[in-house]
């Protein structure tokens, strides 16, 4: 059945369009919303778009366009909900050239038929703006989806939109408490209890908020006493109020009952919702300051509190509040401050209370004194001279008048000028005879200016003046000249202010100030001076400011006093438009100003390091063409040109969304040269006939046949050819954020471009990177660095994930740490935590690999970002009289001020737990007595930066320990004795030595350095030093490995080398001999068995050994050359070497089984699976199990070669345990076979039996042994602290020769290799009967057991004559198993 009244969807689709051709989109005469009857369509009503951009570029544009489609039928509704949410996306469409791709479709407003009414609601995830809860009709009635909202449900559609928007993500900070006794430990986030407490609380967390709408994560900060309280973080849509206690209930149920949480302890804030605002803006004292709190949350529940106090803010005489809620639909609540003070200076939180809900903000109030600059005295001689009183406010606050009273015994009144815009004021004065009767000489009367500001603000200065009559004064003339003197000069800082109003203070020869006379107008990027001279030299402070009262930041002035005279003179070396206004020069004596100004004019104009150039480098065909541009981010009236050599060429201009490029189309045959290198560059020039050149472009014109690679957004090039291009205009995708940075270097290889280096920087770091470079160049930069620090830390942890891959991006972010901690002098605790955010970042584990690129450049980064860190700390000043610390994984900060008197002891302690560091440091009384007081000293240690530093000077020695660096804020010129500790769990038998980082070494890139440092104490974790300055200070201690370079480094790897060589070959030719004679010794089942893992033996082995070159290859001790490649070669050698150990332990069982189990047979292909299974299925599971644990934490590796880590995790023993294991048993088996052959069984001929048993004991020895461990029993001895030289020769003589140990002993020393062989390579092809012999005869080869050479080489091992194991032609069953298991020996 119809409805009678119209069901409405609407709903929000995003569209991607492009065309080739000029696009103008009028979306109202294209997309009409849809009616929909049983049958078919009824009516078209306008579109409400959204947003829509005309172009007239090819590139694609993006679109949101809001659609409203009215139902006739109700039913149609949910069928139609669900069949957009049925779509796959993008939808893509072709129409006149014209592609149009529907990204995706999201219902966002419903509205349904209520009684007589039409209700509309929001779908889940979106709610209505705020404006048209403000001014629409809401349903009452209608259950609110939002924690006091009042808002989730409108009658009628609103009939100029918009519809439902888009519901933001929020942070609730939460808190609980849980009633267990609180443990120290859960402060340090390092301990054991504090991980399991947090993993227990995040998993339950988890569990229990993942109903909430949009939940994404949950994150426990903090653990405080009071019981224990938890605090956390969920990052969601604002939830119900219902919901969140459904949340909070299977927190409860989630989490174990040990942990005793309250249910009624649940608390939320949520800072989202609550905006905060203050009237005026700039607040002076004696305003009546109003701060207005607005809330979308209904409720009255209003509070205010002081936080300088603590305390919650009550109505009284100085203090009102007043709360109301505006159409049932926003909380208001007014906190008025009755002439306020700058005791009242300070942050006020706003806070609502609702249920659990607590919603607040915080804002922060600046009080300003009233300044008022003038002169204090001065003399008026009665002539009826014009003489101007100045009056000038330093703040340029909204002034709504400005008076002047006078009081004394005569009456002078004068005229007024006013100039609001420069809050200066000028009172003129013309005093004649008939005004100063005779006899008033020395007549004082007090003139007042009075500065009332719009909000009861007011202050005033008294000026007091003095009347003398003319006849009154003997020497009245020279006094008429000594006043008509001053009136000049006067006059003379007049002409060269403008219009300015300016304020002497030397009416009485105290300040006459002059400025630089001629006018100021540069363009950005000139440089500029302005002088400013007083007549006197007495003063106590000179400062520069703006007209709107802002100091100018210090760095920019200087002064200067000379005898007679001082001066000051501003300086600006780059001027930006930020420069752009009027100077005041402000000379203060005590409570007197002398303030002269001064107006300057910047003209725009691109900075050249502004100017973006594409390309940078380019080859262009002589009969090719190429596309040069030029990008600036703004649109001024410049005129472009391009210059080629001597030749110009006019510019296109081309804008793109805030971009502006112009560009120019080269062609190579518009010039009479090729084969030729020009520089290529675009001149901007401003109105002012000022210009500015671009960086340069390097173009390289080659006939075309040199041409190889050549590709659309790269350009052409020759074979290995390389080039750089900005990454902005490469083919990595943009960024809303703005422009992608650095530099793609690129190779040609073959025909294509290859990406040789990648250091591009993410947009937000890259616009970061422009605003430092920007502010830096701000007059007021001080001001503005507190919130660009702020801004920095947060946006370096949004982009910490994608650094990990990126060098261009960390190098900007230590770049920018450099350039802004040239600016401040003082840092305070804000500020400083925000910059060891950033520096905790970037110093974090997963990032130190990204470290190492710059460790392979040999760049300077690492000292540069240490040299950052200590000029922020040597500004650091701690807020009162309390030790600052700041805590964070990668680094710590402590520090404390200097007391008046008698100092504490200066003692600071860090601890970093999962890197198993810690140290201290300590500063004598005596040391502080002579630092002034309230000085700040400041420490820091980073536990991970030792690994980014480089090296001694001879490259021998490495940082292992904290780095530690000490700083005040004042030169010390004496000798400053600091003492300090370093812990570290692996010192003993190290060589240590006491250093601090050196900036000036190693051609200014720094490096460490003895001088003044020594070591005190050494005990078996930790090591003390002594050092007389203060710096950054660790420890170098000497690698257990042999030093690169070194004597017996050299021997060891050219035994290596040479070893390897030869054992390569030796397995290789081992395989090729098993190969030839397999058939002839593997005819019973037992050499079967045997050469299978001899052949296993040598393959693994000989893979291992070109594993370990590979190693070798890609790592030159310092540092992996490929991180990755390093991962793989070490995860093959283990694999591998373990491999040769469980063949030989295969090998050793075989034995074992085939001579105990004589009469038990099994079959050949149960045998082999074993004998696989044991040989590669136990290294694989070992070595994946190996990895998987620590290479998550990078510590897989050793930091000195591609081998397995034993500082950090000991994960060689994944390697040690398993061959010791096997050595162990087959040891034990070689003991049970010499005791089996030692003692025969009965009907053996023990004649016989005595006489081979010396062979059998020898030959095991000989052949087993180095088989079974000898070479990595020497290994293990190296791994350890303070070994011998002699350990490490030993181990390489054996490592390198194993391949030739297993061919001479596993395969030529076995007399049915050598038969085979000989019968195989006879000259004189054997006669059957000779094969069929089972004696030597008289041949005698040179491999016979009765050969001079054989008999010599066999008498090493016990053997004399000619000895046959076995005859494998006829035997019974028992005799072949028991002969071939003594073949093994063989």
């Amino acid at each position: 059945m119809k409805s009678p009244r119209r069901t409405t969807l609407c709903f929000m689709i995003m569209v991607i369009h492009s065309s080739q051709a000029t696009l103008n989109l009028n979306l109202e005469s294209v997309v009409h919303p849809l009616i929909l009857r049983e049958h078919g369509l009824a009516e078209e009503d306008p579109l409400r778009q959204k947003r829509a951009v005309a172009t007239n570029s090819a590139a694609a544009e993006e679109y949101t366009v809001d659609i409203e489609i009215g139902f006739e039928n109700a039913s149609f509704l949910e069928p139609t909900k669900a069949y957009l949410n049925s779509l796959s996306f993008p939808l893509q469409g072709n129409s006149a050239g014209q592609a149009t791709h529907i990204l995706s479709i999201a219902v966002t407003t419903v509205c349904r038929p209520s009684g007589n009414e039409i209700w509309c609601s929001c779908e889940t995830g979106y709610k209505w703006p705020q404006e048209k809860c403000l001014h629409s009709i809401t349903c009452q009635e209608h259950d609110s989806s939002l924690t006091g909202h009042r808002c989730s449900c409108l009658k009628g559609l609103p009939s100029k939109g918009p519809f439902c928007q888009l519901q933001g993500d929020v942070t609730l900070r939460m808190s609980v408490r849980l009633d267990v006794g609180f443990q120290e430990e859960l402060r340090n986030s390092s301990s054991a209890l504090y991980r399991s407490y947090k993993t227990d609380l995040e998993t339950a967390f988890r569990k229990g908020y993942s109903i909430l709408p949009g939940f994404k994560l949950v994150t426990v900060t903090e653990f405080r006493p009071g019981s224990v309280v938890v605090d956390y973080e969920i990052k969601t849509m604002t939830p119900s109020l219902e919901l969140m206690h459904r949340a909070n209930e299977q927190v409860v149920k989630n989490l174990n009952h040990t942990y005793k949480v309250d249910d009624n302890s649940f608390h939320v804030v949520n800072n989202n919702e609550t905006k905060l605002s203050v009237v005026p803006k700039t607040i002076l004292e004696g305003d009546t300051v109003t701060v207005v709190c607005e809330n979308e949350i209904l409720s009255s529940n209003v509070s205010w509190y002081d936080v300088k106090t603590g305390s919650k803010i009550q109505n009284s005489s100085r203090f009102s509040i007043n709360t109301s809620v505006l159409n049932n639909m926003t909380s208001v609540s007014h906190l008025i401050i009755y002439n306020v003070t700058r005791g009242d200076a300070g942050e006020y939180i706003c806070k609502l209370t609702l249920d659990i809900f607590e919603y607040w903000a915080k804002i922060k109030i600046d009080v300003k004194p009233i300044q008022i600059l003038a002169s204090e005295k001065t003399k008026v001689m009665c002539d009826n001279n014009p003489v101007f009183l100045n009056c000038c406010s330093e703040s340029n606050a909204n002034w709504s008048a400005i008076e002047w009273k006078q009081e004394g015994k005569i009456s002078i009144q004068g005229n007024t000028e006013t100039d609001m815009g420069s809050s200066c004021s000028r009172y003129t004065l013309k005093a004649d005879g008939t005004q100063c009767p005779s006899g008033s000489a020395g007549t004082t009367v007090t003139y007042t200016c009075e500065f009332i500001s719009t909000h009861g603000a007011r202050g005033s200065r008294n000026i007091e003046v003095t009347f003398t009559s003319v006849g009154d004064n003997p020497s009245h003339k020279g006094g008429v000249h000594e006043f008509l003197r001053h009136v000049m000069e006067m006059s003379t800082v007049q002409s060269t202010t403008g219009n300015s109003l300016e304020t002497s203070k030397a009416q009485e020869q105290q300040a006459n100030l002059t400025i630089t006379p001629d006018p100021i107008s540069v363009s950005e990027g000139q440089n500029f001076s302005i002088k400013c001279s007083s007549d006197v030299s007495n003063y106590d402070e000179v400062y520069w400011n703006t007209s709107a009262g802002i100091k100018i930041y210090q760095r920019f002035y200087t002064a200067r006093r000379y005898p007679d005279k001082a001066e000051s003179v501003l300086t600006v070396k780059t001027a930006t438009r930020e420069w752009n206004g009027t100077y005041r020069c402000i000379f203060r004596y005590k409570s007197s100003y002398s303030v002269v100004t001064k107006d300057v004019t910047v003209h725009p104009l691109p900075l050249e390091t502004n100017i973006v150039v594409d390309p940078l480098e380019a080859t262009v065909s002589c009969k090719g063409s190429h596309r040069f541009q030029c990008c600036i981010e703004e649109d001024e009236d410049y005129r472009v040109t391009f210059q080629m050599d001597s030749i110009t060429f006019p510019a296109a201009k081309e804008v793109n969304g805030k971009q502006v490029c112009y560009t120019y189309n080269f062609k190579a045959s518009s010039v009479p040269w090729c084969s030729q290198k020009v520089d290529v560059f675009c001149r901007f020039t401003n109105t002012a006939n000022n210009s500015v050149q671009s960086p340069s472009m390097k173009v390289h014109l080659v006939p075309e046949e040199n041409i190889a690679c050549q590709d659309p957004i790269i350009g052409a090039g020759e074979p290995e050819k390389v080039v750089q291009k900005l990454c902005q205009f490469s083919d990595i995708p943009s960024s809303p954020a703005g422009p992608t940075g650095g530099i793609l270097t690129y190779k040609c290889v073959g025909s294509q471009w290859k990406v040789k280096r990648n250091d591009c920087i993410f947009a937000p770091i890259n616009s970061l990177l422009q605003l430092a470079k920007a502010l830096i160049k701000s007059p007021s930069q001080d001001q503005k660095l507190p919130k660009y620090l702020k801004n920095l830390s947060i946006s370096t942890g949004k982009v910490q994930n994608e650094v990990k891959s990126s060098p261009g991006s960390l190098g900007a972010i230590i770049s920018i740490l450099d350039l802004l901690s040239t600016v401040p002098n003082q840092v305070n605790s804000d500020m400083m935590k925000h910059v060891l955010s950033t520096v905790n970042i970037i110093l974090s584990k997963p990032i130190l690999n990204t470290w190492k690129v710059f460790q392979q450049q040999r760049t300077n980064q690492s000292s540069q970002l240490l040299d950052s860190v200590e000029r922020f700390s040597r500004a650091f000043q701690s807020e009162g009289n309390a030790i600052s610390s700041v805590l964070h994984p990668h680094v710590q900060m402590k520090s404390m001020v200097v007391k008046s008197g008698h100092p504490n002891i200066y003692e600071q302690s860090f601890v970093f737990s999962d890197s198993d560091l810690r140290g201290s440091v300590v500063i004598d009384t005596c040391q502080l007595e002579h630092l002034q007081p309230g000085l700040s000293v400041v420490t820091m240690a980073f536990p991970t930066i030792k690994t980014i530093l480089a090296q001694d000077a001879l490259g021998k020695n490495f940082a292992d320990s904290l780095v530690m660096t000490t700083t005040v804020r004042h030169n010390i010129t004496t000798p400053f004795r600091i003492s300090m500790t370093f812990g570290n769990s692996n010192l003993l038998n190290r060589k240590l030595q006491c250093v601090f980082w050196n900036f000036d070494l190693a051609n200014r890139t720094g490096g460490w350095d003895s001088s003044g440092c020594y070591v005190t104490k050494h005990y078996e974790n930790s090591v003390s030093c002594s050092c007389d300055h203060l710096t950054s200070f660790s420890i170098l201690m000497s690698p257990d490995s042999p030093d690169p370079g070194s004597l017996l480094k050299i021997l060891l790897d050219i035994i290596s080398y040479i070893g390897l060589c030869f054992s390569i070959l030796s397995l290789a030719a081992c395989l090729v001999v098993e190969a030839v004679v397999w058939k002839s010794v593997t005819k019973n089942r037992t050499s079967y068995m045997r050469h299978i893992c001899i052949v296993n033996i040598a393959a693994s082995l000989l893979v291992a050994d070109i594993w370990f070159i590979v190693a070798t290859a890609i790592h030159d001790y310092y540092y992996p050359l490929n991180e990755t490649a390093c991962v793989a070669a070490t995860f093959f050698i283990h694999f591998f070497y373990l491999s040769v150990f469980f063949w030989m332990l295969t090998l050793g069982l075989m034995l074992l089984y085939r001579l105990v189990f004589i009469l038990h047979d099994t079959s050949k292909s149960i045998q082999k699976t074993i004998a696989f299974s044991l040989g590669y299925g136990c290294p694989l599971v070992i070595s994946v199990i190996t990895v998987a644990a620590t290479q998550p934490q990078e510590v897989y590796m050793r930091k000195n070669a591609c081998w397995l880590n034993w500082e950090d995790t000991k994960a060689l023993l994944a390697f040690v345990i398993p061959a010791l294991i096997i050595v162990v048993v087959n040891v034990t088996t070689t003991v049970v076979v010499i005791t089996k052959i030692l003692r025969p069984s009965i009907g053996d001929k023990p004649s016989k039996q005595e006489k081979n048993s010396l062979f059998q004991i020898s030959k095991s020895i000989g052949v087993l042994t180095p088989l079974l461990g000898l070479t990595w029993g020497f290994g293990l001895a190296t791994v350890f602290q303070g070994n011998n030289a002699v350990f490490h020769i030993v181990f390489t003589l054996l490592n390198a020769f194993q391949g030739l140990f297993i061919l001479l002993f596993g395969c030529l020393w076995d007399q049915k290799v050598q038969e085979a062989l000989l019968n195989k390579f006879s000259l004189s092809r054997w006669s059957s009967q000779h094969s069929k012999s089972t004696s030597l005869g008289s041949s005698t080869p040179v491999f016979s057991m009765s050969s001079p050479i054989s008999r010599r080489f066999n008498n090493l091992f016990g053997k004399t004559g000619t000895y046959n194991v076995s005859t494998p032609e006829t035997t019974s069953s028992s005799f072949e198993n028991t002969s071939s298991a003594y073949s093994l020996l063989n």
